[in-house]
This record gives C-alpha cells, sequence and structure tokens, in this order.
C-alpha cells in the first residue's frame, strides 16, 4: 500500500513508493539503471521525485506548473524519436546538447512563442538541476534562437481588457448572472476589484473582508476602510482597497449569492477544479476568447488596472492610448498596478498597461524596487 507524499498533485503527480523510504533520490535513480529501464520509465520516476519541488527555492510549485512541467517532459522525450529523428530518445541522464539543439530547431519549424520557448528551456533546465547539472542548458543563442524567437514581449502590445475590444461590460455581467448568478458575481469581482478567475471563485465574500485596522498595511498605505483579502500566484496573499461604491457593491452582490458567512463563490456541490471548468465554460459560451472577441477572462483584469492607473495619472494607460506621463507619476501608478495584480516585479505592470512614453524614447525596462 502506498501515500500519497505532500504536494503532489493528486491523479498527476504519483504516490512516492514504499520501496523508496528512506533513500535519497540518487539511490532511488540508481534503481533504474540506464539502458536497462525504458526511458519513459525514468522520466517518470524524474516527475515523481522533483516535479511538486521549486528548482531553485525551498517552496513547492503551482499545481498547474506541476502539470505543465510532467506533460512537457514526458512529450519532450516522446518527440526526440517521432519528430527530432532520433532512432532511440536517451535516459534523460543522457540527455545531451545535440538533442536540445536538435529539438530547439523543431520548436523553430513550428514557429512557437517567445513564451513558450522560454517556457520549455526553464523546463528542461530544472530537469538539469534534478540531475545535478546545473548550466547544462545553455542560453538560447546558443541554440540559434534569434532574439525576437526568444525575447518575451512584456510589455502589452495591445489593449486586451473586455471594453477595450467593445465589450459592454454591464450588459456583459448581466447576461452572466442570468445564466449563472455566482458565475456573474465572480466575473464582478475579476472587474472590480482585479481579482484572477481563480481567486474569485476561491473568494469569501463575507470571511475575506476585514477593516483596514485587521490588515496588518502601515497607514500610508490606507486607500480604503475595508479590504478584501486574496491569495495568488506563489501563494502570495495581499490585501485590496474596497475603495469606491462600484467595488463595494461587487462585494455586497457576492454576499447576495453565496449561502453564508464562510462560503466561497463556487457552487458548494463542486470542487475547485470543477468551479473553474464552469467558469471557464462560460467566458467561452460568452465570447471570452481571442477568436471571438480578442480577449479572454483575463481581459477583466486589465480593465481593472488600466482603471487603476489612470486613476493614479489622470491619463489612460499607454496601451489606450494615453499621452505622456511624468516619469515619476507613471512609476508610482505602476507600483500600485503591480501591487494590486499580486505581481512581485514592477515590469510586470507592463503586460496591462504597455510601455510609458518615458520607457520607449530610451529604449529601456522599468527597474525592480522591492515590493513591500
Amino acid at each position: 500500500m502506498t501515500s500519497a507524499s505532500p504536494g503532489r498533485l493528486h491523479g498527476q503527480d504519483s504516490p512516492r513508493r514504499q520501496n523508496w523510504a528512506g533513500k535519497s533520490p540518487q539511490q532511488v535513480l540508481d534503481m533504474y539503471p540506464p539502458g536497462r529501464t525504458p526511458v519513459n520509465r525514468v522520466v517518470d520516476v524524474l516527475i515523481e521525485l522533483f516535479n511538486p519541488l521549486h528548482t531553485a527555492l525551498e517552496k513547492t510549485v503551482s499545481h498547474k506548473t506541476r502539470y505543465e512541467r510532467a506533460h512537457f517532459l514526458r512529450r519532450f522525450f516522446r518527440e526526440l524519436h517521432t519528430d527530432a529523428g532520433f532512432k532511440l530518445a536517451p535516459d534523460p541522464r543522457n540527455l545531451g546538447q545535440r538533442h536540445v539543439q536538435v529539438m530547439v530547431k523543431v520548436w523553430q519549424r513550428r514557429k512557437l512563442s517567445p513564451g513558450t520557448i522560454q517556457t520549455y528551456l526553464s523546463f528542461l533546465r530544472g530537469l538539469a538541476m534534478w540531475l545535478n547539472k546545473p548550466g547544462f542548458i545553455r542560453r538560447p543563442e546558443h541554440y540559434g534562437l534569434t532574439p525576437e524567437e526568444y525575447e518575451r514581449h512584456e510589455n502589452a502590445q495591445r489593449d486586451k481588457s473586455w471594453s477595450g475590444n467593445g465589450i459592454d461590460v454591464e450588459a456583459l455581467l448581466a447576461q452572466v448572472s442570468a445564466y449563472d448568478a455566482r458565475i456573474g458575481a465572480s466575473m464582478r469581482l475579476m472587474v472590480k476589484v482585479g481579482l484572477r478567475r481563480k481567486e474569485s471563485v476561491m473568494c469569501r465574500p463575507y470571511a475575506h473582508v476585514h477593516p483596514f485596522e485587521e490588515t496588518g498595511l502601515p497607514d500610508e498605505q490606507r486607500e480604503a476602510d475595508r479590504y478584501l483579502w486574496t491569495k495568488g500566484k506563489g501563494g502570495r496573499a495581499r490585501w485590496l482597497p474596497l475603495a469606491t461604491e462600484e467595488q463595494q457593491s461587487a462585494i455586497a452582490h457576492a454576499r447576495s449569492v453565496v449561502s453564508g458567512h464562510d462560503a466561497h463563490m463556487g457552487a458548494p456541490d463542486r470542487d475547485l477544479k470543477s468551479n473553474l471548468r464552469r467558469l471557464d465554460y462560460a467566458l467561452r459560451k460568452f465570447g471570452l476568447t481571442k477568436r471571438e472577441s480578442g480577449t479572454t477572462g483575463h481581459g477583466a483584469r486589465h480593465d481593472h488596472l488600466q482603471g487603476q492607473y489612470q486613476d493614479t495619472t489622470g491619463t489612460p494607460a499607454p496601451v489606450r492610448g494615453g499621452g505622456p506621463v511624468d516619469q515619476d507619476l507613471d512609476r508610482q501608478a505602476r507600483l500600485r498596478v503591480a501591487r494590486i495584480a499580486g505581481h512581485a516585479r514592477l515590469r510586470s505592470a507592463g503586460a496591462y498597461l504597455g510601455s510609458s512614453a518615458v520607457m520607449r524614447s530610451k529604449g529601456r525596462k522599468p527597474s525592480d524596487p522591492p515590493m513591500t
């Protein structure tokens, strides 16, 4: 009988085996000698041993990252044979530069986006760390990639907000609420407070709202009498000010559709995964896809965060055609947007706002001061 290890994703991360008890990762790998163990079996062993863990920090990674990393590694070694032309895929411990080089050419032929290629190389760096081979994965240019092929465009090149793509936000929210009151209320929290889709489903509109005095924030950061607590990517918790009548109304509406003080926004008879699927279905049903409307559910956050920038500067965000803004004021607004969005880096605000006139003229990215 086996028992699941802490931090493993049920149904995707396998339970740790009893015959591994007391053994180091290297000792476990020694149980599966190269040449005598199928490649896919060794890949699975590595995933079982290391996939829940961050490659650089002492913490676990999100379930989404575990799933995507495991899926990529299994496909990578399979495609070395099916797509890259190798007669046999190598044991991961014998992976060589030539294997990576050929797979990069496969990605180039497929015209994968820079963000996808960066992610794939990051997953391979993680694999190299698991195998105690730091530095094995070289810089992208070593594999013949040009900057255009691997550099992400961190600053938004176009407006991805709902309103910026011709959507009547209030009419849409009314339609969704008529279809499913909980989903409509969750989407309203995404638009008015800036929650991610998962954050909106997990929000407890009674239990997660607190007076400013209970937030622990310094007095100089006070923007409202009440704040909404949420926890986002990387387990980072943040307090969101409920400063406007629209935000207060969104919370009141959310409270009107839940069943009790400790209830979350998801349907109580569904688990989180099922509630997220239901929300995603509604987003597609009402046309919130890139193909149909040019934007997605995440566009709700773009609306909110662009509004925060305009409230701070008095000028629309650059991606909406806003004019020049004083450099210090622009920086202050971007810091605020990054903090509300739940990101640790200042430059992440550019993904919602676009680059400022100052940044474009100097051809630079904003530096990253400490986010407190």
